[in-house]
């Protein structure tokens, strides 16, 4: 009976040894089979909308969605059930806010949840049942997401030059970042312009609303303040506008190019002016004078006192364009006749 005993034994042993490793064995193969790929932490703006991204996996053939079940639930508590296609099951501060964006049949278990409160914090998790067996159902309580609050908005991000050229197209640039792909906010300025919109998956569940206005500055958009204000899903708070301010560069034209040159040659000339009145005042300023005597310039240059001789140039033009110089010497009180040179 003892050898009986100990062979049973060895052979229990030998069974949960075998059972333990099938387990593991069958729970990867299991894992492989059933998968689940999401985001583990999610932002949403209170009062607006969220879009859980998600794609799922299972073991059998492709389902048509009409023999896929899906439903989101609690992680805590799965009793808690936040979307099924029974409205009956879902949880009642959830009804009517939740709603599956992707097709099942596709893989697409995609969750959004519409007027944000700032207790949907989840986290949540995606379970799923095929109707082509009673055991062909999994909860993915292993991935599960988790969504921060952001309780106001922030303002939309605005680039552009702060200088522009007058009459030349300025393009300016607005965007804001969101997890509500189901409801885009919107974008608008308050300048007219030309206007394209544009919708960007960032990922991770980010998306990215951008709107570009080009328009051709005016003198009078000089100092102007240009806006762009957004509008997201819901009744969100927060800072909703940016705004910018540019300055024109006025275009330049003939008249931009003709009046500094004018001015230039104005003050010039008014300079120029200026030094002959001033070198003719100085010039006659001086001890000597001009004399007309017998239809001949004369020059006549005195000293200041009678001691020093005194020299008299005097020119006279002939029909040949020839000149004369005569020039005189005279001593102190003397009266002499000077020697006439001729050129």
């Amino acid at each position: 009976m003892l050898i009986v005993s100990r062979v049973q034994s060895s052979m229990a042993v030998r069974s949960s040894v075998l059972l333990y490793w099938f387990h593991v064995f069958c729970a990867g193969v299991f894992a492989d089979v059933w998968k689940v790929t999401v985001e583990p932490e999610m932002q949403a703006l209170v009062s607006s909308c969220v879009v859980l991204p998600c794609s799922f996996k299972y073991p059998v053939q492709e389902q048509p969605t009409d023999r896929i079940r899906a439903m989101w639930h609690k992680k805590d508590n799965w009793d808690d059930i936040i979307f099924h296609k029974d409205p009956t099951r879902v949880k009642d501060s959830f009804k009517g806010r939740t709603n599956l964006i992707g097709s099942l049949g596709g893989s697409n278990c995609s969750l959004e949840i519409d007027e944000v409160k700032n207790h949907d914090n989840g986290p949540y998790c995606f379970r799923v049942e095929l109707e082509t067996s009673k055991k062909d159902k999994y909860s993915f309580v292993e991935n599960c997401v988790s969504i921060k609050m952001i309780e106001q908005a922030s303002k939309p991000e605005l680039q552009a030059e702060h200088s522009v050229q007058e009459g030349e197209p300025a393009v300016f640039t607005c965007s804001v970042r969101h997890t509500c792909p189901s409801h885009q906010p919107t974008l608008t300025w308050n300048h007219t312009g030309k206007v394209i919109m544009s919708y960007k998956n960032i990922g991770h569940g980010n998306w990215e609303t951008q709107s570009v206005l080009t328009f051709s500055p005016k003198q009078e958009d000089d100092h102007s303040t240009v806006a762009c204000t957004v509008k997201h899903h819901g009744n969100v708070k927060g800072e909703m506008t940016a705004t910018h301010r540019i300055f024109v560069k006025e275009q330049a034209t003939l008249s931009h190019i003709l009046i500094p040159v004018i001015s230039g040659l104005g003050s010039a000339l008014l300079f120029g002016l200026l030094c002959f009145f001033i070198a003719k005042k100085r010039y006659r300023s001086r001890p000597g004078q001009f004399t007309p005597q017998g239809g001949q310039n004369v020059i006549t240059r005195k000293s200041q006192e009678d001691t020093h001789s005194t020299v008299l140039f005097r020119c006279e033009g002939t029909e040949a364009n020839t000149q004369q110089l005569l020039m005189y010497s005279s001593a102190t009180n003397q009266d002499k006749t000077p020697p006439l040179i001729t050129l």
